[in-house]
């Protein structure tokens, strides 16, 4: 009768641990919870899976919430010893290619580009304001 009551504790307590777990996985922050509106203009992909995996974004903001951004930049995806590019714009531009080589997007569209992040290879982030004027 002991052993049992003790099998069904441990059967409740292991439940209990998986429901908690569960919860927290599904709860994490991400984009959708940042204040400011940003939309996916773009993205590109290299194909390369052995390598340096490469990821660009241009994201649409309506705002200048500089530390959102940089959030924003956080929340995508990153690959070890790849690299991931963001580049925030001010318009909704529905013409925007990106391409794999730098500047990566044509230059017509680089006065609407108010921010760039990027997270390198061995992890480390960095965030520009208006990264193709010279006057800010």
């Amino acid at each position: 009768m002991k052993s049992k009551n003790i099998i069904y504790l441990l059967a409740v307590l292991v439940g209990g641990l998986l429901m908690l777990i569960v919860y927290q996985s599904l709860s994490q922050p991400g984009v959708k919870d940042l204040k400011g509106n940003y939309t996916e203009l773009a993205s590109y992909r290299n194909e390369n899976n052995t390598g340096p995996v490469v990821r660009i974004f241009a994201v649409f903001t309506d705002s200048e919430d500089w530390e959102e951004m940089r959030a924003y930049g956080d929340f995508m995806p990153h690959t070890k010893y790849g690299n991931t590019k963001v580049y925030f714009f001010n318009q909704p531009l529905d013409q925007l290619d990106l391409f794999p080589e730098a500047p990566y997007f044509k230059a017509d569209f680089q006065e609407f580009c108010i921010g760039s992040y990027e997270k390198t290879a061995m992890g480390n982030s960095s965030f520009k304001k208006y990264p193709f004027t010279e006057s800010h």
